[in-house]
């Protein structure tokens, strides 16, 4: 039983190691997350903006 499982017996050697991740790095990928979460936000926006016109036309619509 422990040839199963011998491969989950060993210590995670990455997690003691501290990241390697330069401050130019960190940046880059900040301004890209900023950018996907404004592309994200301006989406949404705009599907609200649609679902409002279009329940203003339903309502003016029916009324």
């Amino acid at each position: 039983m422990s040839m199963l499982t011998h491969g989950l017996e060993r210590p995670f050697d990455w997690a003691k190691r501290p990241a390697r991740i330069s401050n130019e790095h960190k940046a880059q990928l900040k301004r890209v997350a900023l950018r996907a979460l404004t592309v994200l936000s301006m989406g949404g926006l705009l599907a609200a903006v649609i679902a409002l016109k279009t329940a203003i036309y339903v309502w003016h619509l029916h009324a």
